[in-house]
């Protein structure tokens, strides 16, 4: 059966690349990519291609976007909103990258034809405005720049309340603003708050229900965005990303099934797009569909679909124009693969990307690190820890706070592994618990399901190894309540209530594992099936 299911994957990916052949060139309908009311001033014959270049700008289909607004620009050199598209195409607010120059200029070109056509309103001269904001050339950081384009699309809503288009950026724009220490999620309440009852009204809205997924993308909001995930891809079958957006909630809840099936297509028509694509946005998605689709197989203990999606990785020619969204990925789902089977010597000898950016590179060091301390190579383990303090400093040094607190967690992680290898146990718990404290100051980037391993549930594995399994049990519980369903949190739940006498514990999260795992590929689950059954029979 498993080899069918691999088998089935490989498939699908083969008939995508046929389809994209035949069919990926046709003029996408509403049905395919969701239905959106943007006014302009614009010609009217190419008010259908706005609202389709507006559809797809709003599933973060941006190549396929910058298509339709340059096809628009060409048949109408008046219209100042196909210049705004065109500069919107290249902000990627929550990817953190895009081609910045191209975005200044088309919005040099938005504002010089506003001012030029006397028919451009002052609503699209607002818009324009606003975004103006994100290409300033001044001291202000990227951040700052995004407060102000907030700041500037929230004027947008308030002078045009019967705009909804302008609503729904506006709650992109706090997503995009959101302090990933502020663990109240005061952003993304409101984003919530804004979206909510557009979407009752305009089902059918891609934006919609794809901003309301990344506004609850997070412990504390994510039940509320299952609504919006089971609708997204509904509503845009035909987008890379509609498909994938889902798995963002369904990882957050541990729903595995429905992450895997939406990351499945999500990759298909990817895969489909990269023939048509000229800078890499295409092979980004997919790798980035990979990562998420790794993390739910191995999270359900379905090993060769796990190896099968690492394989197809490794078998994908290169191709130029990647951005952090797929190095991100390339890093991840080896790392991932190794760790998560506990493969320590795979883990150990993974070389990284020195191409790809710091904190891309640090993923594959923290894995080869923990590798090595696990299979005794203690060296190495030095080696990694090295290279991502290194690593940390060449992020900080570009500014960038968040990342290089991320690598400086993944470091604090390996020293901890050091020490505990080296007989200092309890200098390995204090040095892993500091990194458990930096670690959850932060939320997760939206370019990842999760940390390769939570620096919580290496915590808990150390006090096992120590021989505190009740402390162990505590912090295995602590992980499953902001990660439902991780596969080894739950084995190591189960574990750690055993050796602490708790059987009524252990039964529980036993049986959940079981209910979570696929198989018996992978050895804990025959260890929790036997461990049932003998409680059973007590």
């Amino acid at each position: 059966m498993r080899v069918g299911i691999s088998l089935t994957i490989w498939f699908a990916f083969f008939l995508s690349a046929a389809w994209s052949e035949e069919g990926h060139h046709h003029k996408l309908t509403e049905e395919e990519i969701g239905s959106v009311h943007f006014a302009t001033t614009c010609a009217k014959d190419v008010v259908a291609n706005f609202q389709h270049g507006v559809a797809l700008l709003h599933s973060f289909q941006y190549e396929q976007a910058r298509g339709r607004f340059e096809e628009i620009a060409r048949h109408d050199p008046t219209c100042a909103m196909a210049q705004w598209g065109i500069a919107m195409s290249h902000y990627h607010g929550l990817w953190d990258n895009g081609d910045m120059a191209a975005g200044r200029k088309a919005l040099g070109r938005a504002r010089a034809i506003a001012s030029e056509n006397s028919k451009t309103t002052a609503r699209e001269k607002a818009y324009i405005e606003a975004l103006a904001e994100i290409y300033r050339e001044d001291e202000n950081n990227t951040y700052a720049h995004a407060q102000a384009f907030e700041q500037k699309m929230a004027d947008v809503q308030a002078a045009y309340p019967d705009d909804s288009e302008a609503a729904i950026f506006h709650a992109l724009t706090l997503a995009i603003t959101a302090p990933k220490t502020d663990k109240t999620f005061a952003n993304q309440r409101k984003c919530g708050e804004i979206l909510e009852p557009i979407f009752a009204h305009q089902p059918q809205h891609p934006g919609v229900a794809h901003y309301i997924i990344h506004c609850y993308d997070n412990p504390l909001l994510a039940e509320k965005g299952l609504g919006a995930a089971r609708a997204y891809a509904k509503i845009a079958p035909a987008s890379a990303h509609a498909n994938h957006m889902p798995s963002h909630i369904f990882t957050r809840v541990g729903s595995w099934d429905e992450s895997i099936r939406s990351n499945l297509k999500s990759a298909q028509l990817a895969a489909s797009q990269e023939s048509g694509s000229v800078n890499g946005e295409a092979r980004d998605q997919r790798l980035h569909a990979m990562d998420y689709m790794e993390y739910a197989y191995l999270q359900s203990g379905r090993v060769q679909q796990a190896k099968a999606v690492l394989d197809q990785m490794n078998s994908l020619p290169p191709v130029a124009g990647l951005t952090l969204t797929g190095d991100y990925a390339l890093g991840a789902i080896p790392a991932r693969y190794a760790i998560e089977t506990r493969n320590w010597g795979q883990a150990s000898a993974l070389r990284a990307r020195t191409e790809a950016v710091p904190w891309a590179q640090a993923l594959t060091w923290v894995a080869i690190g923990t590798g090595s301390v696990r299979s005794k190579h203690l060296d190495r383990a030095a080696e990694a820890e090295e290279a991502l303090a290194s690593l940390r400093d060449a992020t900080a040094k570009r500014n960038n706070t968040y990342w290089a607190n991320q690598v400086e967690v993944e470091r604090r992680e390996v020293a901890a592994w050091i020490s505990y290898a080296n007989d200092q146990s309890t200098d390995a718990i204090s040095t892993m618990k500091s990194a458990v404290e930096l670690e959850e100051s932060m939320d997760k980037h939206a370019v990842t399901p999760g940390a390769v391993t939570p620096a919580r549930e290496m915590l808990a594995e150390l006090l096992m190894l120590d021989k505190h399994p009740q402390d162990a049990l505590t912090e295995y519980e602590a992980v499953l309540k902001v990660a439902p369903n991780r596969f080894n949190a739950l084995y190591g739940a189960a574990s750690a209530a055993d050796a602490a006498g708790n059987r009524a514990v252990a039964t529980r999260y036993f049986q959940k594992l079981l209910e979570v795992g696929v198989g018996d590929e992978r050895p804990e689950l025959i260890t929790a099936r036997k461990k049932v059954a003998v409680s059973a029979r007590k």
